[in-house]
């Protein structure tokens, strides 16, 4: 793989000059003309805007074409997409039948510091990071009400991009400001220090909980970070903060967001809501998608193409079937512990699971991914799909209008239940009571009370496929390092072997190690 770059033109409305020439993260961006009597222009809301489109597009020129991130194919260089690949198929949760580079090493945990997607993910997270110091630079001292809370957005989208760093890469290179000079490398619990400190300053001027626009962040975004920072805090920092995963979490609760009635509702193309789709009462901060006007094939397309094929399987709204993405077997198992799923179509295996979220194909499929390359060897899961709950026409054939749900108030009922048991020492009543609320709201049995590997269960069935089962796994420590608990072709094994401790980091690039001496790779890579 050559050497990554972030491409030129941050957003060329916005910008005048090129940001071109980072090959050690944001320390080598060069932001100096090239012409020095070239005089540089900012537009603050336009590289605002770009600050949030960062995540629901990949370049400037639609799916591809002057894309943001050198030396990666510029749909796998989506945000979510990364995430996605990064959290799901290392897991317990999804596998891929396809053979393109850097899938199989996901699949079989046996990735190195020179992997396209580890890198592509390192470049695209410090693309957005510059961008926001870029903008935080710029507006510097501004005082006006839009000034204000534009800024303390962009600080959150900082802190966001940071959270993924480390959480997904540890001890990494820290930066504020755009530099030429090459970064040094902070520890974990400094970088979750930062964060925390971000996300709380920031919300303090973030906009009241739903009253910010659509696909804006908010307070209750900022405080269900810092949730899900806490409730990771064991993990990034060697001390737990149990205490304040559920006080934040329940400070979300507490808000006028509500859960959407309906569950499947949540990954459907009318999801911003509609006249029957209530779902954005319950999105918190979604990555906005529309089929007319962001098209990439990362973000929401992915989610339901590479799920489904064209043939053989019910209408979901696109023309696109990559065939992809299929279940590994103990993703299943969660909904069907005593029982064998039947291979049947989604509304009958939803009644025999007798709960809304088993939105499993199993018709020609079979349970077990017996051959790693063939789709249908696994069964489907159809959670996503570009139909609208209403019935309405969507705004593309082709690319989807789904929006990604990428903080959805769920997550604070399931962090506060979990933190709440693990402050305890054993399950609370208000633990149970928040788990059953998300039971109940999928038609599923509820229970007295709920243990840890209940919990850990919980979130599978609650989150699957939504990017984040990695983090779950090593928070309960079932990943690396762990002999206790296997799933389907874990460490290449087909029924699954442990595999290093390490692993529950990703490496820093080789790339980036190369061109900064400041840098010190993770032991065991």
């Amino acid at each position: 793989m050559k050497r990554n770059t972030i491409k030129s033109w941050i957003i060329t409305a916005a910008l005048s000059f090129s940001m071109s020439g980072m090959v050690s993260c944001v320390g080598d961006l060069d932001v100096t003309p090239i012409d020095p009597s070239v005089t540089m222009e900012f537009d603050q809301n336009k590289v605002f805007t770009k600050i949030y489109a960062t995540m629901g597009l990949t370049g400037l020129e639609g799916p591809a074409g002057s894309g943001d991130i050198d030396g990666l194919d510029e749909g796998t260089s989506d945000f979510f997409r990364l995430i996605w690949n990064m959290n799901e198929l290392s897991t317990d949760e999804a596998h891929c039948c396809w053979g393109d580079g850097g899938i199989p090493e996901l699949n079989y945990n046996a990735w190195g510091a020179s992997h396209e997607y580890v890198t592509g993910l390192y470049y695209r997270l410090y693309f957005n990071v510059t961008l926001c110091n870029f903008f935080l630079e710029q507006t510097e001292g501004k005082t006006d009400g839009e000034s204000v809370a534009q800024r303390a957005e962009a600080r959150f989208m900082r802190a966001l991009n940071y959270y993924y760093l480390i959480d997904m890469f540890g001890k990494v290179p820290f930066v504020t400001k755009v530099s030429t000079e090459n970064p040094s490398q902070a520890e974990r619990a400094e970088l979750f220090q930062f964060v925390e400190k971000e996300l709380l300053e920031a919300s303090e001027t973030m906009k009241d909980p739903r009253t910010n626009a659509y696909g804006r962040a908010d307070k209750a975004a900022a405080w269900l970070l810092l949730a899900r920072l806490y409730l990771n805090a064991e993990v990034y920092t060697g001390t737990a903060q149990w205490a304040k995963a559920a006080e934040y979490a329940q400070k979300v609760m507490s808000t006028s967001y509500s859960l959407s009635p309906v569950y499947k509702h949540l990954f459907m193309a009318d999801n911003n809501g509609s006249s029957v789709n209530k779902a954005n009462t319950e999105i918190i901060l979604p990555i906005l998608q529309d089929g007319a006007t962001t098209r990439n094939f990362g973000g929401s397309l992915f989610l339901i193409a590479s799920t489904h094929k064209t043939k053989d399987m019910p209408a979901y709204g696109t023309t696109e079937g990559w065939a992809g993405n299929r279940c590994r077997p103990q993703l299943v198992k969660k909904f069907f512990p005593t029982s064998d799923a039947p291979n049947a179509e989604t509304d009958q295996i939803i009644k025999a699971a007798k709960d809304d979220r088993a939105l499993f194909f199993g018709k020609d499929r079979t349970l077990s991914v017996d051959d790693a390359s063939k789709f249908e060897s696994g069964f489907s899961f159809v959670k996503f799909s570009n139909l609208r709950a209403d019935g309405a026409s969507t705004s593309d054939s082709k690319h989807a209008d789904m929006d990604v749900p990428l903080l959805r108030l769920a997550e604070a009922y399931l962090t506060f239940a979990e933190a709440t048991v693990r402050q305890n020492g054993g399950a609370t009543a208000a633990a149970t009571d928040a788990i059953n609320t998300l039971r109940k709201r999928a038609n599923a049995k509820t229970e007295t009370s709920y243990t840890l590997d209940h919990i850990l269960d919980e979130w599978s069935r609650e989150f699957a496929f939504e990017g984040r089962r990695r983090s779950d796994l090593i928070r309960f420590g079932k990943f690396g390092g762990n002999t206790n608990y296997v799933w389907q072709w874990k460490g290449g094994v087909k029924d699954g072997t442990s595999f290093g401790k390490h692993l529950n980091l990703y490496p820093i690039p080789e790339n980036d190690l190369n061109v900064n001496n400041n840098l010190v790779q993770h032991p065991g890579y």
